[in-house]
């Protein structure tokens, strides 16, 4: 799955279109290098997202191309 759908899918940025600004921005890494929203997300990636001050560390869990809001938490969990 595309980097830019699987932070929309699992909810860690609200708007597809943001992610994919976030990522052409330079603001998203995975697995410590920076990445282009067509990247293809795999179990065990670590995913790090900064916005401002604000940075936010996950390490993909699963992957699906939909899933409930109330268990799109269970795509990811947050690192530190």
């Amino acid at each position: 799955m595309r980097l830019d759908k699987y932070l929309k899918v699992s909810r860690l940025i609200k708007r597809r279109t943001v992610a994919q600004e976030a990522c052409d921005g330079g603001r998203v890494s995975v697995n410590g290098k920076t990445v282009k929203p067509a990247y293809d997300v795999k179990e065990g990636d670590i995913i790090e997202i900064s916005f401002g001050a604000k940075k936010t560390k996950a390490r993909v869990e699963k992957v699906c191309d939909f899933i409930k809001a109330n268990e799109a938490d269970t795509m990811y969990s947050i690192i530190e």
